[in-house]
């Protein structure tokens, strides 16, 4: 009789130990970088800056190895090279402009704080992913008001010409980033009951099987709900993140391709009346189409700039420190990708979206290795979001597609962003540590085979 034996995966909490380490190290390479370049001289807060990093990202490898001890080993590494780049192009722009007082990386600084620390009590006190499955309306009304908190008198702040702010005294904060992540969990809990009604067949139209006529309406809603954020708050990025989440989701749980054509008929019909409707969209797609245009560049020119600025940086870069990115407008923060594509040049630039690539790789990845439905969209619906920003926000600045105002998950300035990325990678790392932890071993008993050995084959 065969031998069956034991094969317990190994939790490769040293793995991560040593890729934090690796990251932490190109952080602190980067930050004496900027200040040999600018000051002639190692940053005199290097040491600081470095233990805080440390230390923070420190607590959350040390709260993996008590409460998630399975959790992916790679997320957490990348996490932290990303935001650590950032903090150190925000500090370069910090010294560029002689901000005072710190400038925009100490302010930074503490959103990452905070972000680490809602990543912490997320891994500490959610024990079971799928607990939050019975929160799936209360998500729903929660992510919805949200959503609807700028447009309250007296709290809402418009900046830019989008109303997504809300201010309180000298803070504001962006409460669609925090939105994004309750209307996930929604789409998740909602379409795990309904998948089977909504993967339905009705007719049949040039080859492709599409939904029941009665089946319809969520798609309708999440599309009339897109265009009255863009209508009511003019934030095309919160539009279009929200209505491509919600169709992305669809089509992983039905796997039915007539749900993305269905979605992408609604996005061009939305996009056109947009167009139609409403000045600053218009304004955005000439700035898309013609930004050299005399015209254009009286409405904007930064655009423009942050071109020039990739293009001056080249294939290497001009080095960090010594180039010119403040010369283009929220280089910290919409710009950020011209701002590195200026000073670590294409090769640096290609890197930086190779880790976005591999932390999404690993974001779905966890979503095959789990084992409730529930867990597959909420991991799926995660990973594509920070997919989709991504893509929205290089896909602007390079003019592949209109700018809309996105910021770069982890890179960029904006403490409302990062603390939500924050919060995604740890709804992400405590969903893995489901994903990869071994089944509990079935006993003998329950298969009528008394006399079989009792470990099982557990595969990674």
């Amino acid at each position: 009789m065969a031998t069956v034996t034991t094969v317990v995966p190994r939790t490769r909490r040293g793995v991560e130990l040593v890729l934090l380490v690796f990251a932490v190290g190109i952080v602190m390479l980067a930050y004496a970088s900027v200040g040999i370049a600018v000051d002639g001289e190692l940053p005199p807060s290097m040491l600081s800056y470095g233990v805080g990093l440390i230390v923070l990202v420190g607590a959350v490898h040390l709260m993996l190895r008590w409460k998630a001890s399975y959790a992916d080993p790679v997320m957490l590494p990348i996490a932290t090279v990303l935001n650590g780049l950032g903090l150190v192009m925000i500090h370069r722009l910090d010294l560029a402009e002689n901000r005072s007082g710190g400038g925009m990386a100490a302010r930074q600084l503490i959103w990452m704080t905070i972000g680490v620390g809602i990543c912490v009590a997320i891994l500490y006190f959610i024990r079971d992913h799928r607990v939050l499955q019975r929160y799936t309306f209360t998500a729903m009304l929660a992510g919805l008001a949200l959503l609807l908190l700028p447009l309250v008198p007296g709290l809402g702040k418009n900046i830019n010409g989008s109303r997504i702010w809300i201010g309180v005294g000298p803070l504001s904060f962006q409460p669609g980033e925090l939105a994004k992540i309750l209307l996930a969990m929604f789409f998740a809990g909602y379409l795990v009951r309904t998948r089977d009604s909504l993967a339905l067949v009705g007719r049949k139209v040039l080859g492709l099987s599409l939904p029941r006529a009665r089946d319809l309406g969520p798609i309708i809603v999440a599309w009339l709900a897109s265009l009255a954020v863009l209508i009511f708050e003019r934030d095309l990025g919160s539009s279009l993140l929200f209505f491509g989440l919600f169709v992305a989701m669809l089509y992983i749980a039905t796997e039915r391709k007539s749900w993305i054509v269905i979605g992408l008929v609604l996005f061009v019909a939305g996009s056109y009346l947009a167009y139609m409707m409403f000045g600053h969209v218009q304004r955005r797609v000439l700035l898309w189409l013609h930004p050299f245009s005399a015209k254009a560049l009286e409405v904007s020119d930064q655009l423009v700039r942050g071109m020039f600025g990739m293009a001056d940086g080249g294939l290497l870069g001009t080095g960090l420190g010594r180039g010119h990115p403040d010369l283009t407008y929220y280089a910290e923060s919409d710009f950020i990708i011209p701002s590195f594509g200026e000073e670590i040049g294409l090769v640096g630039l290609f890197a930086l979206l190779l880790l976005y690539l591999v932390f999404v790789e690993r974001g779905l990845r966890t979503a095959l290795g789990v084992r409730d439905g529930y867990g597959k969209l909420l991991a799926s619906g995660l990973a594509f979001t920070v997919a989709l920003q991504c893509f929205v926000v290089v896909g602007g600045v390079t003019r592949v597609i209109p700018l809309t105002g996105l910021t770069m998950p982890f890179l960029s300035a904006g403490g409302s962003s990062l603390v939500a990325n924050w919060a995604i990678l740890g709804l992400l790392l405590r969903i893995s540590d489901q994903a990869r932890r071994p089944a509990p071993a079935i006993e003998p008993t329950n298969l009528g085979l008394a006399d079989a050995p009792t470990e099982v084959v557990r595969l990674r």
